[in-house]
């Protein structure tokens, strides 16, 4: 993990401070900024966690979103699908994990030009190991309690529904949504 900054001052509220007096009042300015950073520190405090088992943060999703699947095998288009990511990462994301052992692919016999990829016992153990370890950190969100937590995820929930990431009705927020092969 990098060596905390340990700044004297808050660089962002010293930009917001500076954009104000150039440009004008910009809140959003300060609040992308932060989040920005924020993803920064997350992902590197979470990657640091999932490092010595292999993985990177989006390799323990793809593993998680696999051992919620019934079968614990999807079909490649609906990992990308529910990962959100381009077809290419989740080729990368799944070819990695089967190097490591973690994942096997298969051809989709319901499809003929699919692949489906399915994890392993030792991807079972690993992500169950990985979790425990990034449950015991809190995801990097210990600063904040659960009500926090709940806040900061309704906070966002809009930036997605406006990105069209889903819907955005609760009736549609069902767990088989994710896992459907």
């Amino acid at each position: 993990m990098p060596k905390p900054l340990s700044l004297s001052f808050d660089p962002i509220a010293r930009a917001d401070e500076l954009w104000k007096q150039r440009w004008g009042s910009a809140p959003s300015m300060a609040a992308i900024t932060s989040i920005m950073r924020a993803h920064q520190i997350l992902l590197g405090q979470v990657d640091a966690v999932v490092k010595p088992y292999g993985l990177t943060f989006a390799r323990y999703e793809a593993l998680v979103l696999l051992t919620f699947s019934r079968a614990g095998e999807l079909p490649m288009s609906k990992i990308g699908e529910r990962l959100m990511v381009h077809p290419t990462s989740v080729t990368n994301t799944v070819d990695r994990l089967v190097v490591s052992g973690l994942v096997a692919k298969r051809p989709n016999p319901n499809d003929g030009r699919g692949t489906l990829a399915s994890i392993t016992e030792k991807g079972r153990q690993v992500v169950e190991d990985a979790t425990r370890d990034l449950m015991a950190m809190d995801f990097g969100l210990g600063v904040y309690g659960a009500d926090e937590c709940g806040a900061i995820f309704e906070m966002l929930r809009p930036l997605r529904v406006a990105a069209e990431d889903f819907a955005g009705d609760s009736a549609g927020d069902r767990a088989d949504d994710l896992t459907d092969g």
